[in-house]
C-alpha cells in the first residue's frame, strides 16, 4: 500500500527532471494524503503536461464519487482485469511525482512511520492511472487518480509487503503514451524498484495525521 508521500523539491528541479509543462505554482508538501489534489504528469499532443488530480480514482461508471476513497491504490497483479482500473490502465496512465513516501511498521502494538527516498535524494515518479468522472450531464468533471503498487523489494519488505511502483526514467514515455496499448509491455514496467538505489529512515509519528505538515515530518527520528 502507498497511503502517504511528500513532494518538497524545487519546482525548477522537478520540471527539469521530468520535462513537463505546468503553469501553476507547486507548493512543497511533506504529508500528502488520499483525497487531496496531487501533481501528476500525462501526455498530450506529444508533450508531457502536469495537472492536479484528486487522489482516489473514481471510475467513469461510478454513481458516487465517494468510491474514490477505496481506490487510492491499484494492485499491478490484477490491474488489467479489475472493472475499476482496466479502462484507465489501457488509455489513461500518468506519472505521480514525489521525493519520498511513508510506510508504517507495527511494533508492540504501535506503528512506527518510515520514510523511503532515493539515495541520491532526487525526486522520482510513481506509476499512476487516472479517470475523468461526471456526476451527471452538464456537471463539472472530476479528474482522479490512483497509485499502482507491486510486491515489496528488499528495502521495504521488513516494513510492508507492498510498495508503490517506481518507474525508471527511460520508461516514462513508454508508460504515459496513450498510444501504447500493449498490456504485456506495460505490465513489465510494474516491478519492484532496485533496493540498492533506495534508503529509508524512521520519522516522527507526527506524519500519522494528515492534518500535520512541515519540514519536521521528513527529518530522521534519530536527529530530532
Amino acid at each position: 500500500m502507498c497511503g502517504r508521500y511528500s513532494l518538497v523539491s524545487e519546482q525548477s528541479l522537478l520540471q527539469a527532471e521530468f520535462d513537463f509543462v505546468f503553469t501553476e505554482e507547486i507548493t512543497p508538501r511533506y504529508n500528502i494524503a488520499p483525497g487531496q489534489d496531487i501533481l501528476a504528469v500525462g501526455y498530450n499532443d506529444g508533450r508531457r503536461i502536469g495537472s492536479y488530480l484528486k487522489w482516489g480514482l473514481v471510475p467513469f461508471w461510478a454513481k458516487d464519487e465517494k468510491i474514490g476513497y477505496k481506490h487510492i491504490n491499484a494492485r499491478m497483479e490484477s490491474i488489467e482485469e479489475k472493472p475499476s482500473f482496466k479502462h484507465a490502465f489501457q488509455k489513461r496512465r500518468c506519472l505521480i511525482i514525489c521525493d519520498g513516501f511513508y510506510e508504517w511498521k507495527k511494533t508492540k502494538g504501535e506503528k512506527q512511520p518510515y520514510r523511503f527516498v532515493m539515495k541520491d535524494k532526487r525526486p522520482f515518479a510513481l506509476a499512476g492511472i487516472y479517470e475523468v468522472w461526471k456526476k451527471a450531464e452538464g456537471t463539472k468533471a472530476l479528474a482522479t487518480c490512483t497509485i499502482i503498487t507491486t510486491e515489496a523489494n528488499d528495502m521495504t519488505k521488513d516494513i510492508h509487503e507492498r510498495m508503490p511502483v517506481i518507474l525508471k526514467q527511460e520508461d516514462y514515455d513508454r508508460w504515459i503514451n496513450p498510444e501504447n496499448r500493449n498490456i504485456k509491455s506495460l505490465k513489465q514496467l510494474l516491478v519492484p524498484y532496485s533496493a540498492e538505489a533506495m534508503a529509508k529512515y524512521e520519522v516522527s509519528t507526527l506524519v500519522n495525521s494528515p492534518k500535520n505538515e512541515g519540514k519536521e515530518l521528513a527529518v530522521p527520528l534519530n536527529s530530532q
